[in-house]
């Protein structure tokens, strides 16, 4: 039974990664970068400019700092890594590369995502803002069963599968540096996951905003120290990366287009994991800000700069880490990995320092992930929040699962959960692209035009009867 659950598993993965949605989110990114005009650069120094302001919040919604931090909390952990360390002995170094390039082209595709998700939102019965994917494509397209079908994709992945991942991350690294029995670290997972989590999406994103920060940048020094430490050797770093990524070491071989196929779907899956661009599972909580400038696309400025910080600069970090290391890696596995490399670089306290970042990291996404998961079970059961407390134990039941599961099944799972995601949430990406590249263009020109952007409705007739009443006109 068992077996023949994880070929069914392996032939979606195989369909979705090696075919569909290689060419789909590069695809949509490459589509969204031009009509944008390279927003990712043009508008770059913007982004950051406004994580410096987006700390003010309302009763209505959270701050898009606290917003930040929360999608940060999600995107930052087994994905940065155990994901890059996962993805290396998979597709080759060259991985390394792929992954830099769908996040260059996703931060594209989250700025549109995450627009279209201001301007869908609604208020739910305490006044607060939600919404996402399920809600464009209901209202925006005027496709129930599409967001339907979406709400439970991203349930399954975000709820109940990354969970599973996270807890399956922390536990070996526990395993490996302190020796815990897993059950053990299963059981203080699940109680400390259950009792944040049941203080619902405002208490998520009060304990994400001070984590996060702290923990990203205490992780980004130790990789700047080793880098440093290593700094004649990372010219031959990066010339493996792009040798790697384009199959040249092996073109002798006649290994050449398997080569580029095998770096091409680790490094876009292990990419999409990490920085979820496309995906749509950021979308949801970019809904639940108070955006500053009051306008759908500031909130999209803010989720573009996440996936810069999340892929180019952290799985980059551990990259860096683990590459540098040598052949210190070769027989281990998953987060063992970059414990292995950091130990080298730095002696037994890296392995130390890899197990509370991964606890801290790892903790902060599984309680963001169920964040996701309560709008879209709010979604599916019209604001009926009846149906939460049973869900948040089965969410947490899933995070005991995932610390004594077999890695290699649980891995499987979150790309076969995530491919479904993505592969829905870019095709209503495409159909609302003409709205979401006008909302932008709309903050744009009011900029050029020195007034602070504000979202006016007006000068949307086709939004008309598609919106929220009371959510933007004022």
């Amino acid at each position: 039974m068992l077996e023949s659950f994880e070929s069914l598993i392996s032939f979606i993965n195989s369909m979705l990664w090696s075919h569909v949605l290689i060419y789909g989110l590069v695809g949509a990114g490459i589509f969204f970068t031009l009509r944008l005009g390279f927003i990712q650069i043009t508008n770059f120094g913007h982004a950051t400019q406004l994580m410096r302001i987006s700390r003010q919040s309302s009763d209505d919604g959270l701050s898009s700092f606290q917003v930040f931090c929360t999608s940060m909390a999600a995107r930052v952990g087994a994905g940065n890594m155990a994901g890059v360390a996962v993805a290396i002995p998979t597709g080759g170094p060259g991985a390394i590369f792929w992954m830099w390039l769908i996040a260059f082209l996703g931060m594209a595709t989250s700025m549109v995502e995450s627009t279209l998700a201001q301007v869908f939102k609604i208020k739910d019965q305490d006044g607060q803002f939600r919404g996402g994917p399920s809600y464009y494509m209901t209202k925006g397209l005027g496709l129930k069963w599409m967001g339907v079908l979406f709400a439970v994709f991203l349930i399954i992945a975000f709820g109940l599968v990354f969970n599973a991942v996270q807890a399956n991350t922390i536990t070996g690294a526990m395993t490996k540096v302190f020796q815990f029995d897993p059950m053990i670290v299963g059981i203080i997972l699940s109680v400390a996951s259950g009792l944040v989590i049941m203080g619902g999406l405002r208490n998520v994103a009060k304990v994400s905003e001070i984590i996060v920060p702290f923990m990203a940048l205490a992780y980004l020094l130790l990789a700047v120290v080793v880098v440093a430490m290593n700094i004649e050797k990372l010219p031959a770093v990066f010339s493996l990366i792009f040798k790697s990524a384009f199959g040249w070491q092996e073109a002798a071989s006649g290994g050449l287009a398997f080569a580029i196929a095998q770096a091409m779907k680790a490094g876009i899956a292990r990419g999409l994991f990490s920085n979820e661009a496309g995906m749509g599972s950021a979308a949801n909580v970019a809904a639940s800000a108070t955006p500053n400038p009051n306008h759908p696309a500031s909130q999209g400025f803010i989720q573009m700069f996440g996936v810069f910080v999340d892929t180019i600069v952290i799985c980059t970090a551990t990259a860096a880490i683990i590459l540098l290391a040598g052949d210190v890696t070769t027989d281990q596995d998953g987060i063992a990995i970059t414990i292995a490399a950091l130990d080298a670089h730095v002696g037994e306290w890296g392995g130390l320092f890899i197990a509370i970042s991964i606890l801290l990291f790892c903790f902060t996404s599984i309680i963001a992930n169920y964040s996701y998961a309560e709008t879209n079970m709010l979604f599916l059961f019209n604001d009926n929040k009846k149906v939460l407390p049973p869900f948040r134990l089965l969410v947490v039941a899933m995070v005991m699962f995932g610390a004594v599961a077999k890695i290699g099944l649980v891995w499987d799972l979150a790309d076969a959960s995530m491919g479904l995601m993505a592969l829905v949430n870019l095709v209503a990406l495409i159909m609302l692209s003409k709205l979401a590249v006008k909302v932008i263009k709309h903050y744009q020109a009011q900029r050029k035009a020195g007034v602070e952007p504000s979202f006016i409705a007006k000068d949307f007739p086709e939004l008309d009867g598609k919106m929220e009443p009371g959510v933007w006109e004022k």
